[in-house]
């Protein structure tokens, strides 16, 4: 698994010929990391006597935090390997018209689900929003940079994924899930863009 990695060997992965991991297992990494940010701000701010009346809320966080930041790390190998299931559906034989049929129906579904991964990426990355907002308005003022590269984080995870969302639409043939996608991946964005300033005008910088 991609998750167990130290962080040199990761990144020498990703700097190489290999196609994966890719846009989609870096969008889950920022998510990923910005969970554990908010979780360490959260961390920060529990057993403090200046924040008790918040405490109960903070260690909500964290609970929510890690579970989040446990999926969208597995999410780094899930992605990898919905776009391995593309490129094995391209190799398939194509000699008779029952093997080009076979192997068209095998992209266009490979190519699904190459969508439907970092769609679920950037909607569990869009959870840790939330999550930032509270910290950087009620949690430890001393860790409140952190808060906000975690909200910023957060935000580059969901349109990092929205991206890998979009260039596999524009290979699918069947058009209502295309339009249904893309109406998903249009709201998403907007609602992202209007959370992250929100969070950010928070900035006491």
């Amino acid at each position: 698994m991609m998750k167990n990695m130290t962080l040199v060997d990761f990144a020498a992965k990703v700097a190489s010929d290999s196609p994966v991991p890719g846009g989609g297992s870096m969008a889950a990494v920022c998510g990923a990391l910005s969970a554990a940010l908010a979780e360490m701000v959260a961390n920060l701010t529990i057993g403090k006597k200046k924040y008790i009346e918040v405490e109960t809320e903070m260690k909500d966080i964290t609970l929510k935090a890690v579970s989040l930041r446990e999926k969208l790390l597995d999410d780094i190998q899930r992605d990898s390997d919905s776009y391995d299931k593309v490129m094995a559906s391209y190799k398939m034989p194509k000699e008779t018209e029952e093997e080009k049929n076979a192997r068209q129906n095998a992209i266009q579904e490979s190519l699904k689900l190459a969508a439907s991964v970092p769609l679920d990426i950037a909607e569990t990355s869009f959870e840790i929003l939330p999550l930032t907002n509270s910290v950087v308005s009620k949690g430890n003022a001393n860790a409140v940079t952190d808060g906000l590269v975690a909200c910023m984080m957060a935000r580059t995870a969901v349109l990092s994924a929205l991206f890998n969302v979009k260039i596999n639409l524009d290979s699918i043939n069947d058009e209502e899930y295309v339009n249904m996608m893309r109406t998903k991946v249009n709201e998403l964005e907007l609602k992202t863009l209007e959370y992250e300033k929100k969070v950010l005008d928070k900035s006491p910088f």
